[in-house]
């Protein structure tokens, strides 16, 4: 259904972890161990060690002696790149000195933290790489464990008994791609759509003031004569009610993340011939506004089921992080009530193979053909994308949860399915629970009420107060 704009169809289509402070107490065990020095291990020179549990590479927090080294999101900084020697030691650069993985005190006990240590040759300083990719101590004979299984980031590595590979906590792969860092803390979670040429727009400012909200993400960049950026394909990059509005919500004390496609009209994805062009037209609308973060929403036949736009878009958005690269990239697509389907599964699959960096992966839960409990449907779908993230990534649930997103659709869908205010705060907290990066909706225009007036442009077809569901998103907390 056309609800206003020759662009947009409602704009969308079908298509724990321990945390505490920890203080480990070494236990002095008397061990004696008779073994020979193991050569050194080819497979660990200059690399990166990914947990295979937590999805997150060994890392020295520190540069001075007695530092306990940690889990943490993979950076590739020398303090994350460890060598073995021909005497059995794992050596890391920091603090400008090369020093030693050591057993803290010399430690053989269970829950021994270890630690960087001038090299000395002694056996608590000696580990093998084992064939199942565990680190075994020498003097112990226990392995390197991420303390409680868990997977969050700064959680201590310490000895403990050697699992025979286990749950992965004691699983450590040298030179596996590490995934994408969360998307950096400045970036909004919540930030619900704005649409500036559809829907009787409401005036930003007010809605800040009146919500709490302070980002959107504001629709759509399309493609104007050839390769070309523009706002709905009509309105010029610069200098229009655009960038009014933007300029309103910086001033506001907010931000925004534009959002490239959509389900109508002419798309850069495929009026851009190439991946490099189709950057470059990313690009300019990067530098326009100075963005901290981009959302391609990636919809219908000539996009999102297309293998060559697909791939041109994952591609392009590769080169933009390399040219940009603290920008944070979000990909936003339809799914099935179970989660994504063929083309959302292939998406996601081919960004883990091209190597995109995608930041974000963003489902878009309702018209899905009829559902009647929206909560559950939308959980559904969620749990579905973690499932389909985990298997490309090989990420935890708590990581893959983090590069996760939920842009709903308030009140009444397309297919008439209903999202209530009600309904709408539980999927909030369930996301929240887990800390989605990502919280918004379709949109901010029909944030009003209008009981039985069915799907329109400017109001959700329910009785609501203004702002309701901006108020609801401004409160996301993950």
């Amino acid at each position: 259904m056309v609800i206003g704009s020759p662009h947009v169809s409602s704009r969308r289509r079908n298509a724990a972890a321990l945390v505490a402070a920890l203080t480990l107490t070494t236990v002095a065990v008397a061990v004696t161990v008779t073994a020979a020095a193991p050569a050194a291990d080819a497979a660990i020179t200059g690399a990166t060690l990914v947990n295979k549990l937590a999805s997150r590479c060994l890392n020295v927090p520190g540069s001075t002696d007695g530092t306990r080294l940690t889990i943490a999101d993979c950076n590739g900084s020398a303090s994350q790149k460890f060598t073995s020697t021909a005497a059995s030691e794992i050596q890391v650069t920091v603090g400008g000195a090369v020093k030693c993985l050591d057993a803290n005190g010399g430690g053989t006990a269970n829950g021994t933290a270890i630690i960087v240590w001038p090299c000395h040759g002694g056996a608590d300083q000696k580990f093998t790489l084992t064939a199942a990719n565990a680190i075994s101590n020498t003097k112990s004979g226990r392995c390197l464990d991420v303390y409680g299984s868990a997977t969050a980031a700064g959680t201590q590595v310490v000895l403990w008994d050697c699992k025979n590979g286990g749950n992965g906590s004691q699983t450590w792969t040298p030179n596996a791609t590490p995934p994408p860092p969360p998307p950096p803390s400045g970036i909004a979670k919540a930030a619900p759509y704005l649409f500036m040429g559809w829907g009787n727009p409401p005036s930003p400012a007010t809605v800040q003031s009146q919500t709490g909200v302070k980002w959107f993400t504001m629709a759509f960049i399309l493609a104007q004569n050839g390769c070309n950026p523009a706002w709905d394909g009509q309105r010029p990059l610069t200098g229009g009610v655009d960038q009014t509005a933007i300029n309103q919500i910086r001033a506001g004390g907010g931000d925004v993340i534009p959002s490239v496609s959509g389900y109508q009209g002419n798309k850069l994805g495929p009026a851009c011939g190439t991946a490099d062009a189709l950057a470059g037209a990313y690009q300019k609308v990067v530098d326009a506004y100075g963005l901290k973060a981009i959302d391609i929403d990636i919809e219908n036949s000539d996009e999102f089921e297309s293998e060559a736009v697909q791939d041109r878009i994952l591609n392009a958005l590769k080169i933009l992080k390399q040219r940009k690269p603290g920008i944070t990239t979000i990909l936003t697509f339809g799914t099935l009530n179970t989660g994504p389907n063929y083309w959302g599964t292939r998406l996601i699959t081919q960004s883990k193979a091209i190597g995109a960096g995608i930041d974000i992966f963003t489902i878009m839960p309702f018209d899905f053909g009829g559902g009647a409990n929206m909560y559950q449907s939308t959980v559904n779908a969620a749990e579905g994308l973690k499932a389909t993230l985990k298997t490309a990534y090989g990420w935890s649930d708590a990581t893959a949860y983090t590069h996760m997103g939920i842009s709903g659709m308030n009140g009444l869908s397309d297919q008439q399915e209903l999202t209530s205010e009600s309904t709408w705060t539980q999927i909030r907290d369930w996301a929240a629970a887990r800390h989605l990066a990502r919280f918004t909706y379709w949109a901010v225009n029909r944030d009003r009420g209008c009981a039985g007036g069915g799907v329109q442009s400017s109001c959700s077809g329910i009785a609501q107060s203004d702002w309701a569901f901006t108020r609801i998103t401004a409160g996301y907390n993950g």
